[in-house]
Formats: structure tokens, C-alpha cells, sequence
């Protein structure tokens, strides 16, 4: 026997939906599907979401409602993370989402954001451990260690590539004094995490910022799911990637088509953490998995 039901995961800079049946405890995909919508717009220094940014969440909600609908889930989660933790206008927030897809938002805290992301990405991977999962997002990076048995250690980090965007870059393309910025508050955020780092023996990277960095790394004319997927990049693939990434303009990003529109002025802060933390590990390579905290929040419904 199976059950349809749908995951929603309202990030910093994007929202996305994945509609899955539940059989014998495992995901079989049905619809995925993402919105850059940026609810983080201008949260590092207002402390509240833009009118607009609202706009567009809704807009979305609206969307994922018909989609909700027309494949027959039967029961909905909805999970907000770092933007959405400290706002003064969450309640209005609440009532938009509530109203469009009858379902209560929830707030999860970071700990629980890398749980999940840790019990999605890891549901199809034989890797040596322990493994160190890292979702990193446009308000926080997540990171967890932990092994079959499950999580042995987890932190979410206030960085993401939306806040360091718009706390640091101003030029384009980003300037050297910009970048040892970024890089000087992603350290003091790593030699803080109480993550042992030095212990993970496998490095998985899952979200936007990971699956685009390794788009742009395979040198993928078009984003491809399934190339990216379980894609595995050398030190020197993600040092490359990651060096074009920080040193170009917006126009050569945009001209990419691997990257998506709303991603291009923010993945190279995203790349910088990304790069920043896989040289504190003991590992040679970052796999890339597509599975992360959607698959985690719709596995919590079986």
C-alpha cells in the first residue's frame, strides 16, 4: 500500500516541492520542482520580509496548491528555515501560506533542518563514514555528521549566500577585499562549529548552491538532475569552479545556462562556503546529491 503526499521547503532564496508516494517506508518521486522566490530579500538588515518578497512566496504557494492538487497528495508538510526564524511579520507570513495551501507552516529549528537534510541525503549512498553532510542555503549553512545509525552531530551556521551577498558585495565582479571579507567571517563561523569536521571520512553536498557549483564544475551546458546527482568532484574540479564562480562577472554567470537566473548574483558567496569548509576535511572529493531536506520532511510523513 502507498501514500501520495507533498514536501514544501521555504528557504532564503528558494521554495521548493517535491510530491512523493510512500511506499514500505521509501520515496518514490512523483513531481520536484523549484521557485526562486528570495524571502530573505533584505531580512539581514530589516529584521522583517519585504512586502514584495511575500508576493512572490505566495505566488508560488498558489502554484504548488493546483500542482498539490491536480497529483492527488493526500497529506502536506510545510517547513520554513533560517530566514523565517526572526522576523517581526512571520504571523503575516504564516496566514498567506495557510491560506493558500491549508496547511500551518513550522518553523524548524537549524538542528532539525540538518537532520533532515541528513536523512535525505543519505538514504541511497554507500560512502566510507562518518560522512559530513552540508546544506548550504541563502540564511545558513547546515552542517551534520553521522553515519547509518544516524546523526552524531549537528550545527546551523548563520552564513548563506544570500546574507554574505548582501553584507559584503557591492562590485562586479566581487572584489579581492570583498572576498577575504567572505572568506574571514566563513572561517570564524568553521573554527566555531562544534561539528568535529576532522572526523567525517566522506563530504556530501546537497541544495542549490552545492548542485549548481557542481553544474558549472562538469561543465553542463544545460542544468541536468541527473548528471549532477551523485556527481563526485575532485579537489581540483571544485577549486576551478569555485574560482570562476568568485571572479567573474554577473553577465558571464548569467550567460551560463547551468545557473539558474535567481542564483546568479549569489553563488559565489554560496561557492566560497562551499570551498571554505571542504578544505577543512580530511577527504579528496565532494559527492553531490540532489536528495536533501525535502526528502527528509516527506519521509517524516510515512
Amino acid at each position: 500500500m502507498s501514500e501520495r503526499v507533498a514536501a514544501i521547503d521555504c528557504g532564503t532564496n528558494s521554495i521548493r516541492l517535491l510530491i512523493a508516494d510512500l511506499v514500505d517506508g521509501q520515496l518514490v518521486e512523483v513531481d520536484r520542482r523549484m521557485t526562486i522566490v528570495r524571502l530573505g530579500q533584505g531580512v539581514d538588515a530589516t529584521g522583517a520580509f519585504a512586502p514584495e518578497a511575500l508576493a512572490r512566496v505566495f505566488k508560488a504557494c498558489e502554484d504548488f496548491a493546483s500542482v498539490i492538487r491536480s497529483r492527488g497528495a493526500s497529506r502536506i508538510r510545510f517547513v520554513a528555515t533560517s530566514a523565517a526564524r526572526d522576523v517581526s511579520n512571520r504571523d503575516e507570513f504564516f496566514a498567506g501560506v495557510r491560506a493558500r495551501l491549508d496547511v500551518d507552516p513550522e518553523i524548524i529549528s537549524g538542528t532539525e533542518e540538518a537532520e533532515l537534510s541528513f536523512r535525505g541525503a543519505t538514504t541511497s549512498l554507500d560512502l566510507p563514514a562518518p560522512y559530513l553532510v552540508a546544506d548550504i542555503g541563502g540564511g545558513s549553512t547546515e552542517l551534520v555528521l553521522g553515519d547509518a545509525n544516524g546523526v552524531q552531530a549537528a550545527e546551523s551556521l548563520d552564513m548563506g549566500s544570500v546574507r554574505l551577498t548582501e553584507r559584503h558585495i557591492t562590485t562586479d565582479p566581487t572584489s579581492p577585499a570583498e572576498l577575504a571579507v567572505i572568506t574571514r567571517d566563513v572561517d570564524a563561523l568553521l573554527d566555531s562549529t562544534t561539528v568535529p569536521l576532522a572526523q567525517a571520512r566522506a563530504f556530501i553536498g546537497v541544495a542549490g548552491t552545492c548542485t549548481t557549483v557542481a553544474a558549472v564544475a562538469l561543465g553542463l551546458p544545460q542544468y541536468d538532475r541527473t548528471a549532477v546527482h551523485h556527481a563526485r568532484l575532485s579537489a581540483d574540479e571544485l577549486r576551478q569552479a569555485t574560482t570562476w564562480l568568485t571572479t567573474s562577472t554577473r553577465a558571464d554567470r548569467a550567460a551560463l545556462h547551468s545557473i539558474h537566473p535567481g542564483r546568479v548574483d549569489v553563488i559565489g558567496a554560496g561557492a566560497l562556503i562551499l570551498q571554505r569548509l571542504f578544505d577543512r576535511l580530511p577527504v579528496n572529493a565532494l559527492t553531490v546529491s540532489e536528495h536533501d531536506i525535502l526528502d527528509g520532511v516527506a519521509l517524516t510523513l510515512a
